[in-house]
């Protein structure tokens, strides 16, 4: 069974970090890409950006570029996304999912999901 699994999610005060990870299985991740997306309260879903099988990024939120970095380790059929600077706004549920390339922002509504971990930015 092909799944996703995210984890690394927690209560942060503004200004910390956190990493978050997705880990595949039932599945050989080198030959996907990853794609990074978030869902805040009350809000629609947010695309962040996408990490190419061969490692490249595609960033969809010219917004978090710079504060967001993903990045993959394909020994370990799993990519990360790195969390910095984070902000109150920053909180949400995010997600990670696995597509052949790194699809347009619409194009990932078919693509295998993971399950989601919430980050909540709080002092």
């Amino acid at each position: 069974q092909r799944q996703l699994v995210e984890s690394g999610g927690d209560l942060v005060q503004p200004g910390g970090s956190l990493r978050l990870s997705c880990v595949a299985s039932g599945f050989d991740l080198d030959y996907y890409s990853i794609g990074w997306f978030r869902q805040g309260p009350g809000k629609a879903r947010e695309a962040i950006l996408c990490v190419h099988s061969t490692g490249l990024i595609k960033n969809y939120a010219d917004s978090l570029k710079g504060r967001f970095t993903g990045s993959r380790d394909n020994v370990l059929n799993t990519g990360y996304l790195q969390l910095d600077s984070l902000k109150p706004e920053d909180t949400a549920i995010y997600f990670c999912a696995a597509e052949k390339v790194c699809a347009p922002v619409g194009g990932w509504n078919l693509s295998l999901w993971g399950q989601g971990t919430p980050v909540t930015v709080s002092s």
